[in-house]
């Protein structure tokens, strides 16, 4: 089967695009993510294998399934033949070893965010898939080539006299970040490592269109596209709450006249704080600790204290049982005032600057274009614009003035501007 790439034009024979009757997929980890990523790969016409090493994960995970597709039944989206074809397409399947999968087209691993798991999973289908099979990750921060590269220490080395074997064949080896719900979602970030071949990377880009998805391209650079730029959103606010300038919901109050969907604080309370801490510490950690992504101390002390948002009833606000905040009333006078002022007390300007710095950052690396750059970020987070956009609107000058304005008040490297501004 010969198809044209959406982006270079060229001829693209692949595996992957095949019928997707005769494309199998194994998804590997059952809970919210990698269920959500199984049914969408049912709905596109996939054999597809649920894996979890727990017993009766899968099962169960297949059971929530097949709930959720008569819901769509019930509303009318889905006709009830189509409910049954889908979940007769997705198939339970327990293992703890990853050599005992059935034999598929692409595997997309979405298991808890430990970089030595992901290692044992990829390094055992390896050893067991055909040659021609392509390994995905769906880590929303973590590195690639980390993945497939020699290992001399960590949880999984211990199986291996101390040492963790480099991947044989890293070309088959990328990353799928899908978004929560999966089924939901448009946006999937395809992530390529040093050594991924260019025909895997623009098959499964091709694979995510006929999957309903909008693909945009990225290298393995920490967090990614969406995880990376974003990151300003949250610790501007943070960092805001941490000098008293405002409370929470008056900064939610602020960026949410300033056309964001929801604030950084009732985001962060619905993400859950500890899994909000987790992606920045990470990034944190892979830039070697650079200030511009310092996690707060602030959210460390949410954490510790179990205050992690919806789930547990508390966060940075509580929550009711229907799970409205109780205790989210904002300043709305002080709201108004805050933007427009002084620099550093604004909130809207610290976060645009921000953002825009770190888009263009991005793409002065040239891991991402301008393009998927914007278009992840609107898809992704529901901006209500991607930092490129908002760089036409406010001009670089302005950007340039603000974050030299911010970086003279809080010296230290956070602010500091990218080279390409």
């Amino acid at each position: 089967m010969t198809v044209m790439t959406a982006q270079s034009g060229t001829p693209l024979d692949h595996v992957l695009l095949q019928h997707p009757g005769d494309v199998p997929v194994a998804v590997i980890g059952a809970g919210a993510m990698g269920s959500g990523i199984a049914q969408v790969a049912a709905q596109a016409g996939h054999p597809v294998v649920l894996v979890d090493a727990q017993p009766d994960a899968a099962d169960r995970a297949v059971e929530r399934l097949g709930a959720t597709l008569d819901r769509l039944v019930a509303k009318g989206r889905l006709e009830a033949a189509q409910a049954r074809d889908v979940l007769g397409r997705v198939r339970p399947h327990t293992a703890s070893d990853m050599s005992t999968v059935p034999a598929v087209a692409l595997v997309v691993e979405a298991v808890v965010e430990h970089l030595d798991v992901k290692r044992a999973i990829f390094r055992q289908l390896e050893s067991a898939q055909p040659a021609t099979t392509v390994l995905a990750t769906n880590t929303s921060s973590l590195s690639i080539d980390a993945m497939v590269q020699e290992a001399h220490t960590g949880h999984d080395a211990a199986s291996y006299g101390g040492t963790s074997p480099a991947l044989a064949r890293p070309g088959q080896v990328l990353g799928l970040h899908f978004f929560n719900p999966p089924p939901l979602m448009r946006l999937v970030e395809v992530i390529s490592g040093s050594a991924t071949d260019g025909q895997v990377l623009d098959a499964a880009g091709e694979l995510m269109r006929r999957w309903g998805k909008t693909p945009v391209r990225c290298t393995s650079t920490p967090g990614f596209i969406v995880n990376r730029v974003a990151r300003p959103f949250y610790g501007e606010a943070q960092r805001m709450v941490e000098e008293g300038i405002a409370d929470p919901a008056t900064l939610d109050l602020a960026l949410r006249r300033a056309g964001f969907r929801m604030g950084p604080f009732e985001l962060t309370d619905l993400i859950g704080q500890d899994v909000n801490l987790a992606v920045g510490e990470s990034v944190w950690r892979q830039t070697g600790e650079d200030p511009r992504y310092a996690p707060t101390d602030w959210q460390r002390a949410l954490v510790r204290e179990g205050r992690l948002g919806r789930k547990t009833g508390r966060g940075v606000f509580t929550y009711a049982e229907d799970g409205s905040a109780t205790d989210a009333a904002p300043d709305e006078q002080l709201a108004q005032r805050l933007v427009g002022g002084p620099v550093h007390q604004d909130p809207v300007a610290r976060t645009l600057a921000m953002l825009v710095n770190e888009g263009v950052d991005l793409v002065h690396r040239a891991e991402a274009t301008a393009e998927d750059v914007d278009t992840a970020m609107r898809l992704g987070t529901n901006y209500p614009k991607g930092p490129f956009e908002w760089l036409e609107e406010l001009g670089a000058g302005t950007v340039r003035s603000v974050l030299t304005e911010l970086d003279a008040h809080y010296p230290g490297g956070r602010y500091r501007r990218s080279e390409a501004l």
